[in-house]
C-alpha cells in the first residue's frame, strides 16, 4: 500500500491509505460513538476526503443520521464487520472520519481532545488533554 498511513480491517480485505497528518484527532464518549465502537468511547479522526483511498476491498456502508439530525455513512467491512471510517458527513462535508483502530499503525497518531465528557461514564479516568461537554467550538 501506498500512503504515510495505512489501515485495514481485522481480516484484511478492506485496506486504506492516506498522506495527511491528522490536527483533530478526539476520543469521544458521545452516545454516537459509544454505540458505534461497542467501548465506552471511540477515538477518531478527520483527514481530507480527497486523500482517503481505498486500496483493496468494498467496505459497506451504513447511512445512520446522529443526535445531531445529520447524516453521515458509517463504513465497515462486508466480510469480518470491523469499523473502519465515516464519510458522507453532512456536519463535516470533504472530511473522512477514521477509527484509530484500523490504522496499522495507531501509535502515529495521538488524540488532542476528550469530547461529549459529561457522558463519560463514572469510571473512566479523563486523559490529560482539553475537556470538552459536547463538540469542540
Amino acid at each position: 500500500m501506498t500512503g504515510k498511513y495505512t489501515g485495514q480491517c481485522a481480516c484484511g480485505a478492506v485496506k486504506f491509505a492516506f498522506d495527511t497528518d491528522p490536527n483533530f484527532v478526539a476520543n469521544c464518549h458521545c452516545l454516537d460513538c459509544k454505540k458505534a465502537s461497542g467501548g465506552e468511547a471511540a477515538t477518531f479522526f478527520a483527514i481530507p476526503q480527497d486523500d482517503f483511498s481505498l486500496i483493496a476491498g468494498r467496505p459497506k456502508a451504513f447511512h445512520y443520521i446522529a443526535a445531531s439530525g445529520k447524516g453521515l455513512d458509517r463504513n465497515f467491512c462486508p466480510d469480518c464487520g470491523a469499523r473502519l471510517f465515516s464519510s458522507n458527513l453532512e456536519s463535516f462535508p470533504g472530511l473522512v472520519f477514521v477509527t484509530l483502530g484500523s490504522l496499522d499503525r495507531p501509535e502515529l497518531i495521538e488524540p488532542g481532545v476528550e469530547m461529549f465528557t459529561k457522558r463519560r461514564l463514572k469510571w473512566a479516568r479523563p486523559l490529560d488533554l482539553p475537556q470538552f461537554d459536547g463538540m469542540p467550538g
